[in-house]
């Protein structure tokens, strides 16, 4: 008999227009490229992302659409593929495995654990991500009749974890002459600091990608100066919306509004809105964009910082997290700083937990780093060309379907293959007279 491809049913939110659609998206798009299994995914919200990221006019688009299951699946899975939070996780397959960013500080929830110890497998992003689940171990307490706990046990991750980087898409991420978009066009400064990212909730220093420091720190490095760079945000709250730009607006003019107003700040610019990819590689490549930058808290992954690196814009981050898997410490300009408690408005029920920790920038040390990246900008740009050299070879989505096709190979070995049963063909019988 020949054998049949092996049934695979992956649940994702992979009509998700957010960063994490679009992992679930190339994790997809590099099963399909494995050509080993019949894959039928049920597609799931993310939060309250848009749910229109598949273009139907782009072939690999249809391709993810065409597996989208409209009915219910009554076959067991051979292997089944959970792309979300841990506490989500099911078990469905002969074979499962849950694929999570991860976490952004330094320990999981005890709901991740007992999500992730249900699955054969889990794959993460990044080493960052991988240390917090082996590191965060939980007491298991018994409560005895006097009152007092005794300890039982401990519940700690008990599945292999692998780490699989999130492989940017050669073809859209590349060096690119000639670029246009808008807004960047008409700005008067040929000098730019690019930030992408949520501006999340909090006061200054509470959001998780720190943007209201990052404006704070920018103004305060050149206030009053002769020359001055811009800084664009390309950033949004919570969704495209006009009140959503508007509240952006407000809260960028509220950081400028504790400096004195005869002070001469430099220009930032918000880009609110969705660009498409090819939209967001021009703006990597724009001629004003001279540094990626971002004080982020903690990234499981960090995917725009990674982009930038494929077309040789220099970036400068948190020497904290994700990103340090694929920036260099010699090629980019890595920022030191310290762990610091995470704040009650950044809790966030099993996803961030009050009892762990994220990384918090030196404010000097990234104020000296902004002056120092405006006028050493063709040192910095010679180090990010050969940054790009390396990561174009090494974390492409190319790279990763090999290396995701290794992983599971390696853990699934034991899984028996379906055989199909050839039945010779009955010929119908002659009827007797």
């Amino acid at each position: 008999g020949r054998l049949m491809k092996k049934f695979m049913l992956i649940t994702a939110p992979v009509t998700s227009r957010s960063g994490y659609g679009d992992h679930a998206r190339d994790l997809v798009w590099s099963f399909l490229e494995h050509d080993k299994y019949d894959i039928k995914i049920m597609d799931v919200r993310w939060g309250s992302t848009p749910r229109n990221a598949l273009d139907l006019s782009n072939e690999k688009d249809k391709k993810i659409f065409d597996c989208i299951s409209m009915e219910n699946i009554t076959k067991q899975p051979d292997v089944y593929v959970d792309i979300r939070i841990p506490n989500e996780f099911q078990q469905y397959g002969k074979f499962n495995i849950g694929i999570t960013a991860g976490i952004e500080t330094t320990a999981v929830s005890q709901p991740w654990i007992e999500g992730c110890n249900k699955m054969d497998l889990i794959i993460v992003p990044s080493e960052h991500s991988k240390q917090g689940f082996i590191q965060t171990i939980y007491d298991q307490l018994n409560n005895l009749p006097n009152g007092e706990q005794q300890k039982v046990g401990e519940l700690k991750l008990d599945k292999p974890i692998e780490v699989l980087f999130e492989g940017s898409d050669e073809n859209v991420y590349k060096p690119v002459d000639d670029t246009h978009l808008d807004l960047v066009d008409d700005m008067k400064e040929d000098f730019t600091f690019l930030f992408v990212g949520l501006w999340g909730n909090g006061a200054i220093g509470e959001d998780r990608k720190d943007v209201g420091k990052l404006i704070k720190i920018f103004y305060e490095s050149f206030a009053n100066k002769k020359e001055q760079p811009a800084l664009l945000l390309k950033t949004n709250a919570a969704s495209f919306s006009i009140l959503d730009k508007e509240m952006v607006l407000e809260k960028i003019k509220s950081i400028k509004e504790m400096f004195p107003s005869d002070w001469k700040l430099p220009n930032v610019y918000l880009l609110h809105g969705s660009l498409s990819d090819e939209e967001m590689n021009q703006l990597y490549n724009h001629p004003k964009v001279k540094a990626m930058i971002s004080f982020t808290h903690g990234e499981g992954y960090g995917r725009p910082l990674q982009e930038a690196t494929m077309v040789g814009l220099p970036v400068i981050a948190s020497n904290w997290s994700g990103q340090t898997d694929f920036l260099d410490e010699k090629l980019s300009l890595l920022l030191g700083g310290k762990m610091t408690q995470v704040p009650a408005s950044a809790v966030w029920k099993d996803i961030i937990i009050p009892e762990s920790q994220w990384f918090t920038i030196d404010e000097n040390n990234a104020y000296r780093m902004f002056n120092y990246s405006y006028e050493n900008i063709d040192e910095l740009k010679s180090n990010a060309e050969k940054l790009m050299n390396i990561n174009r070879s090494k974390f492409t989505l190319n790279k990763m379907t090999e290396k995701l096709g290794e992983i599971v190979e390696k853990y699934m070995k034991d899984i028996p293959s379906q055989v199909s049963i050839k039945l010779p063909k009955l010929k119908k019988a002659k009827e007797t007279v």
